[in-house]
């Protein structure tokens, strides 16, 4: 059995009254090795605690194929998760049951995998996009500018370390983008001036905390080690650091984190309310709004598709049918009448 103890957050295996190392530690130790994101890390622990709960606290190894269909339906008919949801939960225990507990058996692979359909991302007009950075200031309304005039991801954009703006090219270089491709993207004159004002300020606060005995930021693939001055070099500092001083969840280290991504989504539904916007509008609409208003001004869906860093040119296609009028740019017969 597995103990989960709600209060401390501290999982143990019990076999007959013998104390075994904890099964969730051992879950995130493989994650580590494997250099899942905190964030997978996070949700994947998370998943298997849930699973754990479900099943009356039973041992993942004593459970197969009909407890994870049961935990799946559970959450697809009694929670009323989305497909994305299930299809993580489904992922969460596969790496569970093949990493963790080397157990690769030939029901793992007909475990019930959620059906997505296609639907068309919520994009801004252009007159809709310049009220809702009417109604943001400061270093949140840089954000949401260079989300949309760069097309990244809300992540990639928190991401950025002052090295990877290009300011004569204009570029921006987005490294380890979704499936860890690197790619280029253009940097909008729009923000240049802004940017700069912003990285004079982020520059003293490093050079504050450098006095502080504090300074190092997050590196990864060990470079911090390869390069011990490296974690303080201004080039590796973020964009868009917090204000706050953390400590590593994982080092045990502290260090100026960048911005979390609930103050950016927080902040753009706030100003698209105050902007009376009645569409849904997050930061990825943005993103969205992006791609759409670049293949509307004439450019070619192949430069949008590398821009965004999508694999496949199927997945940008999706924006084209934004443009359509009406049904695939058919006027209607009531209009002629």
């Amino acid at each position: 059995m597995v103990d989960v103890n709600r209060q401390t957050g501290e999982r143990r295996m019990e076999d007959s009254g013998a104390q075994q190392p904890r099964f969730l530690d051992q879950f995130r130790e493989q994650l580590r090795v494997r250099r899942y994101s905190l964030r997978t890390e996070d949700a994947y622990v998370d998943w298997a605690r849930r699973f754990i709960l479900f099943q009356g606290k039973r041992h993942p190894k004593d459970l197969g194929a009909p407890e994870v269909q049961a935990f799946l339906s559970h959450l697809a008919v009694d929670r009323g998760v989305s497909p994305s949801t299930q299809n993580q939960a489904k992922a969460a225990l596969l790496f569970m049951y093949r990493k963790v507990l080397a157990n690769d058996l030939p029901w793992l692979a007909e475990v019930v995998q959620a059906k997505r359909q296609p639907k068309l991302p919520v994009v801004l007009t252009p007159g809709e996009v310049r009220a809702l950075f009417d109604q943001m200031e400061g270093v949140m309304a840089l954000v949401a500018k260079l989300l949309y005039g760069t097309g990244m991801r809300l992540m990639e954009g928190l991401r950025l370390r002052v090295k990877d703006l290009e300011f004569e090219r204009l570029e921006v270089i987005v490294r380890e983008g979704k499936g860890g491709k690197d790619r280029v993207t253009m940097l909008p004159e729009g923000v240049v001036k802004s940017l700069h004002a912003h990285l004079d300020l982020v520059r003293a606060l490093h050079e504050k905390d450098l006095q502080q005995g504090f300074g190092e930021v997050w590196l990864p693939d060990a470079l911090a080690v390869k390069y011990k001055s490296a974690p303080r070099a201004w080039g590796w500092q973020w964009v868009f650091p917090s204000s706050l001083r953390s400590v590593d969840p994982r080092a045990g280290v502290t260090r100026r984190h960048h911005l979390q991504p609930e103050s950016v989504q927080k902040a753009v539904r706030l100003a698209a309310r105050a902007a009376e916007i009645i569409k849904p509008v997050t930061p990825h609409v943005l993103r969205h709004s992006f791609a759409t208003h670049v293949l509307a001004a004439g450019h070619d869906i192949r430069t949008v598709q590398e821009l965004l860093g999508h694999k496949d040119v199927a997945t940008t296609m999706i924006y084209t049918h934004v443009l359509n009028k009406g049904g695939r740019g058919v006027p209607s017969p009531l209009d002629g009448l």
